[in-house]
C-alpha cells in the first residue's frame, strides 16, 4: 500500500487529463475533492491488486453525462453518496476496495475522496486505461462482468438502479436517467471481484497517469519541452501542433459532441487538422482522412505549458499540440476493436495503431 499527499494526487490529476482523452470531466474538480479528502482523513490510500484477497469486492464510482453541465455543478458528493447506497441495498455485500471506471479526468481522481470517506483503498488500476463516453466501453465487458446493479443519482436524492442484462442496456438505460438529472449524475456500478480484476483491468494505470503529471511538472519547472516528456513516458508521437482556429461543441444525448478545428504552426504551418470528440476524442482527420482513431488515445495539450485541454475548455486561439498515444493491448484485440474501435462511432475504416502511422524522430 502507498500513501497518498497532496503531490502525488496533483500529479494523477494531470496524467489522468492527458490519459482521458480530452474527457471523464474537469480532472481540476475532482483534485479539489481529494485534496480536500487529504486534510480531513489524512493521506490517501493506493494498493496494488496482489495486496488484496481474490475474493474482495470492488466498485466503481463514476460521473455520468456530458462535462459541460458539470461545470455549474462543481461537486457529486451527495450524488455518489445517494448512488452508493442505492446500489448497496441491492448488492447485499460488504465492499473491499474502490476502483476508478476510467483513468480520465475526475473520475480519475474522485474515487479518492470517495474512498477515504468510505476508509477504503483505491486499487491502482481502472477499467479503461483511457476515457470512453458510453457504460459498456470497460475491458470489463471484454471479459463478461456486469455493470449491474448500476445505480445513477442526482444531488436531490433520486435514485435510479438499474439491473440490465448486459453492459449495453445499461448504457442504454442510464444515460436518460443522467439526462433528466441535468445531463449529468453520480453512478457506482461495476461490482466485481478483485480475483476478476486480476484478468479483466488495466492494472497501474493511476501509478502510470501519476508518472505523466511529474514528467509534466518536471519540464514546467526545468522549462523544458513538456509535449516532448509526456510522449517520452507514454511512447506516444506528436502529431501537430498548431493553433485553434474554430471550435464546435453541444451538448446532446448527454455527451459533448463536437470537433476542434486546429491551424498547422511552426513545422506545422500550411496544414490544418480537425479532432472529432464525443465527450472524448475520437478522431483526428487531415485532408479529410483519419491518421489516427480510436482506441488509441488521441490528447490535446497546451504547447508551452503541457496542461491537457479537455474539451468542455477548449477555446479560439489556444496554441496546443495533439498526441497520439497508444491503447492498452486489451483494446487491441479484435473484440476490443469491434467494443471500442472507430466502427462503434460511425467511422467505417479500419483501426490502425498510431505507431505504424508514424515514426519517432
Amino acid at each position: 500500500m502507498r500513501l497518498l499527499q497532496a503531490q502525488e494526487i496533483e500529479d494523477i490529476a494531470a496524467g489522468s487529463a492527458v490519459l482521458g482523452t480530452g474527457g471523464g470531466g474537469d480532472p481540476y474538480l475532482g483534485k479539489l475533492a481529494a485534496l480536500q479528502a487529504i486534510k480531513k482523513y489524512g493521506p490517501l490510500q493506493l494498493v496494488e491488486i496482489d495486496e488484496l484477497n481474490d475474493d474482495d469486492l470492488s466498485v466503481c464510482p463514476f460521473g455520468i453525462g456530458s462535462p459541460v453541465p458539470f461545470l455549474e455543478r462543481i461537486t457529486l458528493d451527495k450524488e455518489l453518496a445517494v448512488a452508493y447506497k442505492a446500489m448497496q441495498r441491492w448488492m447485499g455485500r460488504r465492499v473491499t476496495a474502490i476502483l476508478s471506471v476510467e483513468i480520465g479526468g475526475m473520475n480519475s481522481v474522485i474515487p479518492f475522496a470517495v474512498a477515504a470517506e468510505m476508509g477504503l483503498p483505491v486499487i491502482d488500476g481502472d477499467g479503461m486505461g483511457r476515457a470512453y463516453p458510453e457504460a459498456q466501453l470497460v475491458t470489463f465487458t471484454l471479459y463478461g462482468h456486469s455493470a449491474a446493479p448500476m445505480a445513477v443519482a442526482d444531488a436531490r436524492g433520486n435514485a435510479v438502479v438499474v439491473n440490465s442484462i448486459d453492459n449495453f442496456w445499461a448504457e442504454r438505460l442510464g444515460r436518460p436517467a443522467a439526462i433528466e438529472f441535468g445531463a449529468i449524475a453520480g453512478g457506482f456500478g461495476y461490482p466485481i471481484t478483485v480475483g476478476d480484476l486480476k484478468e479483466c483491468a488495466v492494472l497501474g494505470s493511476v501509478t502510470y497517469a501519476e508518472h505523466i503529471g511529474t514528467a509534466i511538472r518536471q519540464a514546467q519547472k526545468e522549462h523544458t519541452d513538456p509535449i516532448d516528456a509526456v510522449t517520452k513516458v507514454t511512447n506516444g508521437f506528436r502529431l501537430f501542433d498548431g493553433r485553434i482556429i474554430d471550435v464546435k461543441r453541444k451538448t446532446e444525448r448527454g455527451w459533448a459532441l463536437g470537433e476542434t478545428v486546429i491551424e498547422g504552426l511552426d513545422g506545422y504551418g500550411g496544414r490544418q487538422v480537425i479532432v472529432r470528440f464525443q465527450n472524448e476524442h475520437l478522431v483526428v482527420i487531415e485532408n479529410d482522412e483519419i491518421i489516427v482513431s480510436v482506441p488509441d488515445l488521441i490528447a490535446i495539450l497546451d504547447t508551452e505549458r503541457g496542461d491537457p485541454i479537455t474539451t468542455e475548455h477548449l477555446r479560439y486561439g489556444f496554441r496546443v499540440s495533439v498526441l497520439g498515444i497508444p491503447c492498452d493491448e486489451k483494446w487491441r484485440t479484435q473484440a476490443g476493436i469491434e467494443l471500442g474501435g472507430p466502427r462503434h462511432f460511425g467511422y467505417d475504416i479500419d483501426f490502425v495503431p498510431v505507431e505504424e502511422r508514424f515514426s519517432r524522430s
